[in-house]
């Protein structure tokens, strides 16, 4: 038997864009609420860090009529890498072309995907170099627990919406080299619900999911790292406090057996707080498949899933005008 070489010029999300028609509102539920570093404004955009993230920033939020992603940065393993990846993504007709880049990293091929999500790869990016206030005494972690809010340590995943996970997930895989690493196939395998991938040994650094709906280019949610359980716990008490809507959790997921809290930040995208994720070291790991049956509510333990989880994303057609098909799809738990 032969084995297709894994292709590995990507080494990890980059970065997210994340677009809010409340950009003061959303600005002080990631940096008051959730604890992130503010380290540059330019123009409308604000640029934000977790205190374990390597790089300068890994949090773009910009004003934008609408919620919603702006844009995905993946990093490159190497400027070679960088050009491979650049030369296959032309030959499939998605290809923006380069930007010079953006504040925190150089240049960048950009993309769409099948779906309509715009996407980067860049290989150069400014490490995050700590302010003597900002400095931990631990040299191996870039800046100091901040000590206030949640206190989240890295951004971590996202995951998008697509009218057709198949063409979305292939192109991911093939163009980006992502591993899938589960699946939710429902109808004896003929439809895809979701599929979770990643580039490191992570469980999924993005998901891509059917938008019941069959809208296009929306944000299911953004995800963010903490270092156990019991800072779950405790970031609800955070959010509750503080006016923040919690949609779900804490409770566990099934699949990737992460303890999550998902709730709303002010420009109303979904965000998640996330931790204890099993990881992927094996390099001939098979996928994960769930069925209906086996799949349940999407959840191990903890409350089921609201509707909400099912049929909100962002931008949302009932809050923003846009027509809302009637093929919506019963009974579907995406996540």
């Amino acid at each position: 038997m032969t084995h297709t070489e894994p292709m590995r010029d990507i080494a990890h999300l980059g970065h997210i864009e994340l677009l809010s028609p409340k950009p003061d509102e959303s600005f002080r539920y990631f940096t008051e609420l959730l604890g992130m570093e503010c380290v540059h404004r330019e123009g409308q955009s604000v640029y934000l860090r977790g205190y374990g993230d390597n790089a300068s920033t890994t949090l773009k939020l910009s004003e934008s009529d609408k919620p919603g992603v702006g844009h995905v940065g993946w990093r490159a393993i190497s400027p070679q890498a960088l050009e491979r990846r650049a030369a296959e993504i032309e030959k499939t007709g998605l290809g923006l072309g380069w930007s010079n880049g953006d504040f925190g990293h150089g240049r960048a091929y950009q993309f769409f995907d099948p779906d309509g999500h715009k996407q980067e790869i860049y290989y150069e990016e400014d490490r995050y170099i700590a302010p003597d206030d900002k400095r931990s005494t631990l040299k191996n972690l870039p800046m100091k627990y901040p000590g206030r809010g949640v206190g989240v340590r890295r951004t971590d995943h996202l995951a998008l919406l697509c009218k057709d996970v198949g063409p979305n997930r292939e192109f991911a895989q093939e163009n980006l080299g992502l591993q899938l690493r589960e699946q939710v196939l429902f109808d004896e395998g003929k439809f895809e619900v979701g599929s979770w991938m990643s580039s490191t040994a992570v469980h999924h650094e993005m998901a891509y999911v059917a938008d019941v709906k069959g809208l296009s280019g929306r944000l299911h949610h953004v995800s963010f790292w903490v270092d156990n359980r019991e800072d779950v716990l405790r970031a609800a008490d955070i959010l509750m406090e503080n006016g923040i809507e919690i949609e779900a959790g804490p409770s566990r997921h099934n699949n990737s057996q992460a303890f999550y809290l998902y709730s709303f930040e002010p420009g109303g995208n979904r965000i998640e707080i996330y931790s204890s994720g099993f990881l992927v070291f094996a390099p001939d790991w098979q996928p994960v498949i769930w069925n209906e049956q086996e799949r349940g509510t999407g959840v191990y333990w903890g409350a089921a899933l609201p509707d909400s989880f099912l049929n909100y994303g962002t931008p949302d057609p009932e809050t923003h005008g846009l027509p809302t098909p009637a093929s919506d799809i019963p009974g579907v738990d995406p996540l």
